[in-house]
Parts: C-alpha cells; sequence; structure tokens
C-alpha cells in the first residue's frame, strides 16, 4: 500500500508534522500536532478501519482516545503518549492489574450511549464465518469452538457495541488514563470482548497459572459466569485458528490457548 497524500490533509485541518509516516497492515498513519497537541492523522480505505473510526467518534472519548477529525477514509485522533505499557506490565509482575485494567476499559466502552449506534456496526456472527467449514473439515477443537459459538449466540446477553480486537496492544496510556484504540466496529454478545485478552501477550500467555487467575478477574470485574466466559474464549480462539488458515498462518498458538479453555472449562 503506497504512503498516501498527507499534504492536503495537513493543510486542511492545519496540522503540523510532527514525526514519520509509518504504516500498520491496513492504513497509514502520521504523527502530528494541531496547536501544539499531539494527534495522529490516519489513512485507511479498509472497511473495517472506516467502521472502527465511526465506531470510536460514537465512543465520544469515553473508554477511548478522541476523534478530533473525521471525513471518510481520514481520521485525527487524540495521540496518547503516556509512559505505562499493559504489555510490559503483562510480561512483567502486574498482570493482575494489566487484566482490571483491560476490565475496566471495556467496561467504560461497552456503556451505553445518547446517541444513535453508528450504521457501519458488523453483527458479531459475522466474524465466525470461517469457524462452521473448519469445524466441518477438520473436527476436534474446531468442532468444539463452533459448538460453543452456536450456544452462546443461541443464549445471547443485550447487544452492545464491541470493540472485537481487545488487547493489551491496543489499550495505551494516556493523562486522560487507560484508553482504547484500533475497535474493529462489530455489535454483538458482551463476552466476545473479555475473550481475546487471554491470547495476549502471546509470549507469556501461557504462563503457568496465568489462565486461571486472569478468568477469575475477569469473571469477577466483568460479572460474566465462568463457563460462559470460558466458553467465549473457547469459540474466539476458534474462530481465530479457522482464521489463520484461511490466510495460510499456523493456528498452533491460538489452538493452544483453546485447548487451556477447554481444560479450564471441564474443571468447574
Amino acid at each position: 500500500m503506497a504512503a498516501p497524500d498527507f499534504e492536503s490533509w495537513l493543510a486542511r485541518w492545519a496540522l503540523t508534522a510532527d514525526g514519520e509516516a509509518f504504516s500498520s497492515p491496513n492504513a497509514w498513519l502520521l504523527p502530528v500536532t494541531r496547536g501544539g497537541v499531539p494527534a495522529i492523522l490516519k489513512i485507511s480505505h479498509a472497511p473495517e478501519e472506516i467502521a472502527g473510526a465511526r465506531t470510536m467518534q460514537w465512543w465520544g472519548g469515553q473508554g477511548a482516545a478522541r476523534v478530533l477529525a473525521l471525513d471518510g477514509e481520514v481520521l485525527l485522533l487524540e495521540r496518547l503518549t503516556g509512559a505505562r505499557d499493559l504489555t510490559a506490565m503483562a510480561r512483567g509482575a502486574e498482570d493482575d492489574t494489566a487484566t482490571a485494567v483491560i476490565c475496566d476499559v471495556l467496561a467504560r466502552l461497552h456503556a451505553p450511549r445518547a446517541t444513535r449506534r453508528p450504521d457501519t456496526l458488523v453483527p458479531l456472527e459475522d466474524w465466525f464465518r470461517e469457524l462452521a467449514p473448519a469445524a466441518a473439515r477438520i473436527g476436534g477443537p474446531y468442532a468444539l469452538a463452533a459448538k460453543a459459538g452456536a450456544e452462546l449466540f443461541a443464549t445471547p446477553e443485550p447487544p452492545v457495541v464491541l470493540h472485537g480486537d481487545m488487547h493489551h496492544g491496543n489499550v495505551l496510556d494516556s493523562e486522560r488514563g487507560w484508553l482504547a484504540i484500533d475497535p474493529k466496529g462489530l455489535i454483538g454478545d458482551r463476552g466476545y470482548d473479555y475473550a481475546n485478552l487471554f491470547c495476549y501477550p502471546w509470549d507469556c500467555a501461557e504462563a503457568p497459572g496465568r489462565f486461571g487467575r486472569r478468568a477469575r478477574i475477569v469473571s469477577s470485574l466483568a460479572n460474566l459466569a465462568p463457563p460462559r466466559l470460558l466458553s467465549w474464549v473457547i469459540a474466539c480462539t476458534g474462530v481465530a485458528a479457522a482464521c489463520a488458515l484461511v490466510e495460510g498462518k499456523n493456528p498452533r498458538r491460538a489452538l493452544q490457548i483453546l485447548e487451556v479453555a477447554l481444560a479450564e472449562r471441564g474443571a468447574l
């Protein structure tokens, strides 16, 4: 993806470049300032990025970085510059604290707003479309994940606006506290948003005792019954593994977490 023309947007929104442009898989980003205030200029044509920007605008800075301007595929976002890092905390001795932070951020994101929800939200069920074919073709853990997902969708909680990719790298420190970035713009059962954090950081998610401890913290803070929470982890990791297969990637890590979740649920 070639770098876009940032200059016209710098002029239009009275911005000053404050670093080098860089890319993510679906977007180009440029650190800027506006009136001396740090911000990020983000340009992406990917539908999920555009939906995510609309979602952040709807959140209104409550639990997420503030949207300062939005025009189609171009987003001007509050830049979060705090020194604390949830990934480093989880890798160190503060995993319990990091887990509690993510639960608090999700509670704020899931809280109702007075304004109408964005019309770009994607039903959570759409994100499970790769799981059933994998379950039918391969069976095993994929089939167990598909069964868990079917049971969850048959007994849904009232739908909320979901982040869709909640993990330690998508919650940043700031002067306003911990705030989320990079949502996917989904709508569905809130339990899904808590499942992804069990997979991160990838290099220590399976440390002895960590999964069970996280499950107890999340269950308590999110008021989610342990069996339902673990079913969401099983379903979520099954989807991640199925999507990895479709993309030609190795599903091993997702399947490892899935197996841990199955064992934890079986021990209840």
